[in-house]
């Protein structure tokens, strides 16, 4: 993402086969980053999944409006996205609703506060796998890509990863694959472990999950190649990047867009 992006868009959903409520977390946490700071030029618009009504806001609660995101209502009641996902319990960031009433303080029950710290779980061996043929996306040119990591893909794209996981050893860099700004960095999301969220142009966004090392902030802008975390084994059973491209917050199979050589 470019300095002159304005907003984060509020949907982002990241999903690992058989793990419906880790994904849903996920996608709370990028619908509030889109996952926390991941301002776009052009953001994917709130989806209207209830009746419309004007917004409003008062000193405890705020009404989703058409058009918001997450990080634009953070932004507009001094507070960081995160401190927003907690206090509303999202789980699924990618399901802002216009008329859905949130939370912007403390006062009454407070919602479950998410695990302070990621948990590597023991190692299991994974084989690479070959990922299916995929056809050049129309719009890959919309973004110059690059490789977030060099290991090997142990697991493909489908409807039910959303993404991409690559093999590595903890510690191996995980670079931007493409310059953005950062929209979100932290393990609020379960299952997703150490978690990073980059806006760019065109709508696009991207996640990086499973991360050992966090390196950059909410906030920042990175450029391409920049080295933003490190390969980590958090909240799954080997060392792996889960990396997920997201156009105007809908999954996309990122090997349509990254380049075919490393």
């Amino acid at each position: 993402m470019y300095a002159g992006m304005s907003q984060t868009t509020a949907t982002l959903t990241l999903k690992k086969p058989g793990r419906s409520k880790r994904s849903s977390l996920f996608a709370a946490v990028i619908a509030t980053a889109i996952l926390a700071g991941c301002a776009t030029k052009n953001p994917a618009p709130v989806t209207d999944m209830s009746a419309a009504g004007s917004g409003s806001s008062v000193a405890d609660s705020y009404v989703v409006r058409p058009g918001d995101t997450l990080y634009r209502i953070a932004q507009a009641h001094n507070m960081d996205v995160s401190t927003l996902i907690s206090l509303n319990g999202i789980s699924d960031p990618s399901q802002l609703r216009v008329g859905q009433t949130l939370r912007l303080n403390t006062r009454g029950k407070a919602a479950p506060a998410p695990s302070s710290s990621a948990t590597a779980m023991p190692i299991t061996p994974v084989a690479p796998v070959e990922p299916a043929p995929a056809a050049r996306a129309s719009d890959a040119a919309a973004v110059q890509w690059g490789w977030p990591a060099s290991g090997t893909i142990i697991q493909g794209f489908n409807a039910n990863t959303k993404g991409i996981d690559i093999a590595g050893a903890v510690g191996d860099p995980v670079v931007a694959a493409a310059s953005g700004k950062v929209m979100y960095a932290g393990n609020g999301v379960r299952g997703l472990g150490n978690l990073i969220l980059l806006g760019h142009s065109s709508g696009f966004i991207t996640a990086y999950a499973h991360n050992q090392t966090l390196l950059v902030k909410t906030g920042e802008q990175v450029q391409k190649g920049a080295k933003i975390a490190t390969i980590g084994q958090t909240d799954t059973t080997s060392p792996r990047l889960h990396f997920e491209i997201r156009r105007s917050g809908t999954p996309v199979n990122p090997m349509s867009y990254l380049p075919a050589s490393r």
